[in-house]
């Protein structure tokens, strides 16, 4: 039968005119171009010498004076088709062991044909490998299949339709291959074929070089290739990248940085010029010399301090240099206290700094006497200190009279131990700007204290130290002392005056037991009194040192303080129960609120109680007309059928993107008032954390129901696609959401019935909103608030054990829902329970088993989590009081801190039998399918970790080195690690 009938010649030239055969760029290198050879194609038909029925047939035209030549087969109408059409031997590069295969073809429609006539509308795809050209030896048995190819769109009478496939063929191992296709059938044109393999091209990234390297396979997605550092460029460890299956780079591994006295210009390191450095190997710029250095040499890594400028020790080597401080002016000294051997003396700052802002002061004294000059030691003063100054004055003291000092300033900078200081000098003769103080103390020292050397009775022993002491050869002393009993009528007071020239003395004939007040004072050369004085108090010893004890006051005072002691106790006690009383009273700091609550201003109404459900769903939905809605994607499928993400497009509002839940063809009209049911039930809530209903299609054929498009879609699979990635706040955050939609549909009178995390929709600023109210039903107004169903599926792993064993639904269980869900969201969607049967669930909370704290759990979230699991319905939180309890865990972040303890044992569902050596499991695959991370299979497989032993011998870091990145996944497998190191084969976790 001639190929598509006499529409053969109008195919040719529809592909010709809109040139079909376009190559696009991209990263592949080629093995066969079937287009491309623009010649004859030498490819081996069978069965061979078929006159009367031909099969694949080499078709030849010509399209700007090049030849096209393509294959056909037409059998249609034939029985027992069996047509090949082999290539030439294809080479394979040693590497490259997937290849694409990418086909381009016509298949014509078996209607166009008589309806007795057998026909086919697909073709298949075989492969070969060999190392060496068989030549036309052809056999049946040494091809193997790859797939079945079937057009995505069929060639009628009415016009042409061109598909392009592009097919994978992977594990090849040996030095070639052969590509065959089988007709078993159809009408057929193969247009064009195409063979190549990806490979991710040389390149350089961040100053690293990376050969070209061949893609690898599906079963190594990423190729790890290393790479070196350009010149002139440097790098901590080898760069390392990944090629993956795509031919395309990723994921690159350290990066080289240009070494010091070089900067990045494109994908190469160039010299500094001169006048410029770079000091560190980074990607910056090479910078200007900085002020008073000099940059004479390309591929400087610093500038070196011009003549007369210098750097500190602690100044950065890229930083500029400094000149020397000059010396500080104007030096003054003020005597105001001679008395006292003090002197102040002040400087102004220096005229110039030398450019630097740390500058002080040393100050040096000399005391000269007899014509000679020295040190003046130890001995002087110095407030604050005589070195180390920041301001520009200091206090000297305990100076001598009579003797010349000279007085040196000097000025530092943190670059002055590099030269000579400069100073300022304060000293004799007048003529080179020195100033002498001469200081003669004519006034008497000071008295500094006054002690008590010995007493008795009637006498006491007295001596007093004085400041400064007086110097060899000075004059005597003398000091006047003064005492008298210490009497509260001082009007007769007697006072006795004693002169003295030693700074001690003996007062006899004092009273027994009695108190004197003595004051001392030293007097000047001509016997009035001068300097400072000091008074002490003295008490001569009692003629009976025990004297009798009123034991009378003593009761008396001990009584008193009893009665007050009682006194203060009984109010604390009336006070703080007046305190407890008030705070049981307050809703904000209670864990448990009254169980008398106001009802809502607004009550659930049940769609079910309609007679006719069409009324319920037009009284709290709106209708929507379907040219207002443009479906985009299929995102998933929900009950009654598929759910598509669109845009609303409602004339003078903004559009919206919505989700839009649609009923499959073919329901029944109870299943399309169950659908809408749904829209009954959503249309009465508004709740930032409860699904928006946008409006329903019910109107005409195809039922809608239109939400909101939440961008992040289901809580439990979003957190399995982020594990570890969220912060314990983070998490806390989402559970209030939801606490907070739960509250409002319990101040509803609603029980929602099917709380779980693959009921809770996420957008993108992670904002949790209750969704799904299929299972959902009203509470009734009997004491109890239950609501019992007699039928329907209810989802053990999350239904409080009341609901699964007497039907009865109250928010109590929806709390009991939330707790699990909270486990879920801390657990970034572990599946509750693991792999336990719903029977081995229900068994094992009878028995008061609980879900463990999930790792890096919050301890106060954990406790929260069993107080929604309390087996008394009535003992539980409700969602008002879970509200308010996660709001002051987030108000105060740091209660978070104080994690759960965790038992990895516990957290991972052990298998009944056992290895051979003494693990719980019998591989490495076993073990990862366990804990739920079965995609690390290869990773351990490529490190050569093949057995249970290898694998508790595992470090975290070794663990890292294999591949396993994301921070949950990595504690998921080492908590598992420690747990099997600490457990025996014989472990039961569930007693079940």
């Amino acid at each position: 039968m001639e190929f598509f009938g006499g529409i053969r010649p109008l195919l040719f030239s529809y592909v010709l005119i809109n040139g079909i055969f376009i190559t696009l760029q991209s990263k592949e290198e080629v093995l066969l171009d079937m287009r491309a050879t623009g010649g004859e194609l030498g490819w081996l038909t069978w069965p061979l010498d078929q006159v009367d029925k031909p099969g694949w047939e080499v078709v030849q035209k010509t399209l700007n004076g090049s030849q096209f030549y393509a294959y056909s087969v037409c059998n249609v109408g034939e029985p027992e088709q069996d047509n090949w059409l082999r290539t030439t031997f294809i080479q394979r590069r040693p590497s490259a062991s997937r290849i694409f295969v990418e086909l381009q073809f016509i298949v014509r429609d078996c209607n166009s044909f008589d309806a007795s006539v057998p026909c086919k509308e697909t073709f298949n795809l075989f492969t070969s490998e060999s190392d060496a050209d068989v030549g036309t030896t052809f056999r049946k048995g040494q091809f193997k299949k790859v797939v079945t190819i079937a057009p995505d769109e069929i060639t009628s009478k009415n016009g042409m339709r061109i598909n392009t496939e592009t097919k994978v063929v992977d594990n090849l191992s040996r030095k070639g291959f052969y590509l065959a296709f089988q007709d078993i059938g159809a009408c057929v044109a193969l247009l064009s074929v195409k063979v190549y393999y990806k490979a991710c091209t040389a390149t350089v990234e961040s100053l690293a070089r990376f050969p070209e390297t061949v893609a690898g396979s599906e079963n190594q997605a990423l190729r790890e290739v290393k790479g070196e550092c350009v010149e002139n460029a440097q790098s901590e460890e080898v760069p390392r990248i990944y090629c993956t299956a795509d031919g395309e780079w990723v994921v690159q591994v350290g990066h080289c940085q240009c070494k010091p006295g070089y900067e990045k210009v494109g994908d190469t390191c160039q010299e500094c010029q001169p006048g410029f450095f770079k000091a560190a190997s980074s990607d910056g710029k090479c910078e200007p010399c900085p002020a008073n250095t000099q940059g004479l040499e390309a591929g400087a890594a610093f500038c070196p301090c011009m003549d007369g400028f210098y750097q500190a020790p602690t100044d950065p080597i890229t930083g500029p240099c400094s000149g020397l401080p000059t010396a500080p002016r104007d030096l003054v000294a003020t005597t105001t206290q001679l008395s006292a051997g003090k002197l102040l003396l002040s400087w102004s700052p220096p005229d110039d700094t030398g450019g630097r802002s740390d500058i002080t002061y040393s100050v040096e004294c000399q005391s000269c006497e007899g014509g000679a000059c020295r040190p003046c030691g130890e001995k002087i003063r110095y407030e604050p200190a005589s070195a180390g100054l920041t301001l520009t004055r200091v206090t000297v003291s305990e100076l001598d009279a009579h003797l010349n000092y000279t007085f040196i300033v000097e000025a530092h900078s943190g670059v002055s131990m590099f030269a000579g200081q400069a100073s300022a000098r304060a000293h004799k003769p007048p003529s080179t700007s020195a100033l002498t103080t001469s200081l003669h103390y004519t006034d008497p020292p000071k008295i500094t204290s006054m002690t008590v050397i010995e007493k008795s009775v009637t006498s006491l022993s007295l001596s007093w130290d004085v400041s400064p002491r007086p110097r060899l050869h000075a004059p005597p002393i003398r000091y006047e002392l003064t005492y008298r009993k210490k009497d509260d009528n001082l009007d007769v007071t007697t006072y006795t005056v004693l002169i003295l020239e030693k700074s001690s003395v003996q007062i006899s004939e004092l009273a027994p037991g009695t108190a004197y007040l003595f004051r001392v004072q030293a007097l000047s050369s001509d016997g009035s009194p001068g300097g400072s004085s000091i008074e002490e108090q003295y008490e001569t010893l009692h003629e009976r040192p025990f004297p009798p004890i009123n034991t009378t006051a003593i009761l008396a005072a001990a009584v008193g303080g009893a009665v007050m002691l009682f006194i203060v106790v009984v109010v604390l006690f009336l006070r703080r129960r007046k305190r407890n009383s008030h705070s049981r009273q307050g809703a904000e700091d209670n864990y448990f609120s009254s169980p008398e609550q106001l009802k809502p201003l607004k009550t659930y109404v049940d769609p079910h109680t309609y007679e006719d459900p069409n009324v319920a769903v037009l009284k709290f939905a709106t209708e929507i007309h379907p040219s207002h809605i443009t479906k985009q994607k299929v995102i998933g499928a929900g009950e009654f059928g598929e759910v598509y993400r669109g845009i609303l497009k409602v004339p003078g509002r903004k559009d919206v993107a919505v989700a839009i839940k649609t009923l499959k063809p073919g329901y029944t009209e109870k299943q399309r008032q169950d659908f809408l049911s749904e829209a009954s039930i959503m249309g009465q809530f508004t709740h930032q954390n409860i699904i928006r209903l946008e409006g329903v299609v019910t109107k005409f054929k195809h039922a809608m129901i239109v939400t909101e498009y939440m961008e992040n879609g289901a809580l439990d699979r979003y957190l399995k696609d982020h594990d570890g990635e969220f912060s314990s706040f983070q998490l806390v955050g989402m559970l209030r959401g939801i606490a907070a939609g739960m509250k409002y549909l319990s101040d509803m009178s609603y029980v929602h019935r099917d709380l779980a995390a693959r009921n809770i929709l996420v957008n993108n600023n992670l904002e949790c909103k209750v969704s799904d109210f299929g299972l959902s039903r009203v509470l009734e107004d009997d004491p109890e608030g239950t609501y019992t169903t007699s039928g329907g599926k209810i989802p053990i792993r999350w239904t409080a054990p009341e609901a699964i064993a007497y039907r009865k639904f109250t928010s109590a269980s929806d709390v009991w829902s939330f707790g699990i869900v909270m486990w879920e969201v801390m657990a970034f969607g572990e599946r509750p329970y693991w792999d336990m049967s719903n029977h081995e669930v229900m068994k094992a909370i009878n028995e008061a088993f609980r879900l463990p704290a999930p790792m890096d759990c919050p301890s106060a979230v954990y406790q929260l989590m069993l107080q929604c699991w309390l087996q008394d319905r009535s003992k539980r939180p409700r969602f008002g009081d879970i509200v308010s309890l996660l709001d002051k865990l987030l108000r105060s972040p740091d209660s978070l801190k104080t994690i759960a303890d965790f038992d990895p044992r516990v957290s991972i569902r052990l298998p009944s039998t056992s290895g051979s050596d003494g693990s719980p499991f019998r591989s490495v695959s076993e073990w990862l399918e366990s804990i739920k991370m079965s995609q690390y299979s290869e990773n351990f497989t490529c490190a050569g970790i093949i057995n249970m032993d290898q694998v508790l011998q595992m470090k975290n870091e070794d663990i890292k080195n294999i591949g396993v990145r994301l921070p949950g996944h990595l504690k998921r497998i080492a908590y598992s690690i420690l747990g099997l190191k600490d457990q025996t084969s014989t472990l039961s976790v569930f007693a079940v």
